[in-house]
């Protein structure tokens, strides 16, 4: 038994490839599979002798990635004998037994004292042929583990728990909805800077917020309003989702994340540093760098609550949001986080976000009439309105929520993002990457097309935009006979890269309520396009099964995600 155990060089080599694997615990995934695939014995030299045991210990002292290994295999009973010591303890190892082996004092005459050529080629090729089995070996149940952990994670459930709102509109999510149920329009004249010099004057402005109890007195100062709108709609989704302090003491916080982005960040600090300058660098804000970066609104939030998780921000322009909330829940989906604030945030109603997209010459100038202005798919629309807010929702796993009595508004079923690859501002002709992306999401989320007959349109009022979105849904939805469309930023304005957030509490709030909100200003519809397909002036009573949600921004990206009723 013992002779066979070691009849031959490649076999301490698969003893020392399967100790490795014992051994695991001692040196990092990957080194230990580096020295099996470099081998764990003493190399020979080129030519007619053996090389001795000195210099096999020599040479491995030299050799760094295996030294832990040999080392314990050496270390017992003294050089060579320890190895073969070692080598007793496991059972034949047929495939490598040659010749005439005898015993371990043949086995050291032959194999360490005086090789042939011959014989050395064979144990090569032998070592060739056989090292991927030993490798298979060794990895299979790494493999199986990795194929468990994608079974169990493919199977973690998303669902929505908590929602928080900042909007022209109210800045709570039942008030929002039920001003968007009401008709309600919440554009009006700017009034936080003077704009009689500029074509347009309107906006989807808030008028009265307050930071009191949410942001500390000295941040506010400082703080860029997309900042402060996004650390508050991000609280207030937590206390809509039971999160109390007592639970939050529970959670585990290396567990959960932020991912809430913004289309624009801090343009105002950045704005009034650039004022600043032009007096001295010293009368800069020391903040204005940090305060004026996309990423600081989810960095402080973080640090607020404590969370440790996945935190970074994503910015698509006005497809922001639903980036942030589709990257959030594959997080929860992969098992890297249980609970994730996602949305978007963003505030460039002043006079350099005014003015830059009047330059672009996207804004609507109906400034007599301001609750009119904003009418995606009518034909007397002149632009889009621009607007401002955070919309944030607290995404969980579904048995992670259900642990902790969380209420379960709606479960968020996937989505997809593609890009137009066509002109920066333009939408393609063809309609072809939104058709894509709808397609893409349908399947990345198992479902079929017949099942969603509610659209939450990107529909911003504008010419080509509104046409091309609505022809995409008629191509991918048409047949459906119960598809009800509408678009939020009827009555909210374009909330850049917080509108897909804002549209998100919409689409919940629908599927909670069993209302669909109107298209408010759509008096004489585009003659391509089917009123019956639209929701009319009036709320319409509807049993939402799936809920798509549509965002576009500028540079041709396009994200749908799907919502519906948790069952």
């Amino acid at each position: 038994m013992a002779a066979s155990a070691v009849a031959s060089p490649l076999c301490t080599w698969l003893v020392a490839a399967c100790m490795s694997v014992a051994c695991g615990e001692e040196r990092p995934r990957g080194q230990w599979r580096g020295s099996a695939l470099g081998g764990a014995g003493p190399r020979r030299r080129r030519g007619r002798g053996g090389v001795g045991a000195a210099a096999a210990a020599s040479w491995m002292e030299r050799r760094d990635p295996p030294r832990r290994i040999i080392s314990a295999l050496f270390g017992g009973s003294g050089g060579i004998q320890g190895l073969m010591s070692t080598c007793l303890a496991f059972e034949p190892c047929a495939d490598f037994v040659h010749g005439s082996t005898n015993g371990s004092a043949s086995f050291l005459a032959e194999h360490l004292f005086g090789a042939t050529r011959r014989r050395r080629r064979a144990a090569r090729s032998s070592a060739a042929s056989d090292a991927g089995k030993a490798m298979a070996v060794a990895l299979q149940p790494e493999k199986e583990a990795v194929e468990k952990k994608k079974l169990d994670t493919k199977q973690r459930r998303v669902v929505v728990t908590g929602m928080g709102v900042v909007t022209p509109l109210g800045h709570d999510p039942d008030v929002f909805y039920d001003n968007l149920l009401a008709g309600v329009s919440g554009i009006s004249e700017i009034e936080t800077f003077d704009c009689s010099s500029f074509p347009t004057r309107i906006a989807g402005e808030i008028k009265s917020f307050s930071c009191d109890g949410w942001v500390a007195p000295k941040l506010s100062k400082r703080m860029d309003k997309f900042m402060l709108y996004l650390l508050i709609a991000g609280k207030k989704a937590l206390e809509d989702g039971g999160i109390t302090e007592d639970i939050m003491n529970l959670l585990d916080k290396t567990r959960c994340g932020v991912l809430i982005g913004s289309a624009m960040g801090g343009m105002k600090v950045f704005n009034d540093a650039i004022e600043a300058l032009r007096v001295s660098y010293k009368k800069m804000n020391p903040f204005c760098v940090p305060f004026a970066t996309t990423n600081m609104g989810s960095a402080i939030l973080a640090m607020d609550l404590g969370w440790m998780g996945p935190n970074y921000s994503i910015s698509t322009a006005c497809a922001t949001s639903n980036f942030c909330i589709l990257n959030a829940a594959n997080h929860i989906r992969r098992g890297e986080a249980d609970l994730m604030l996602c949305g978007g945030s963003d505030a460039a109603v002043i006079p350099i976000g005014l003015g830059g997209f009047v330059a672009c010459r996207a804004l609507s100038q109906r400034n007599n009439d301001p609750t009119k202005a904003s009418r995606p798919w009518d034909v007397d629309r002149d632009g889009f309105v621009m607007g401002e807010g955070a919309g944030v929702l607290l995404l969980e796993e579904l048995e992670h929520a259900k642990q902790r009595g969380a209420e379960i508004y709606a479960e968020f079923l996937g989505g997809s993002f593609t890009c137009d690859a066509y002109h920066m501002t333009e939408p393609h002709p063809e309609g072809t990457g939104v058709i894509l992306c709808i397609e893409k999401a349908l399947a990345e989320s198992g479902v079929a097309k017949e099942d969603v007959n509610y659209v939450n349109a990107h529909a911003t009022s504008t010419p080509a935009g509104d046409l091309k979105e609505y022809q995409a849904l008629i191509h991918c939805f048409g047949q459906n006979p119960e598809l009800r469309v509408n678009s939020t930023k009827s009555m909210t304005g374009h909330l850049l890269g917080a509108a897909g957030g804002v549209e998100a509490v919409a689409v919940i709030q629908a599927i909670r309520k069993g209302w669909v909100h109107p298209n408010i200003n759509l008096d004489n519809p585009e003659k391509s396009v089917d009123a019956n397909v639209l929701v009319g002036s009036r709320k319409e009573r509807l049993d939402v099964k799936v809920a798509l949600s549509n965002s576009f921004g500028f540079g041709g990206h396009n994200s749908s995600i799907l919502f519906a009723p948790y069952k």
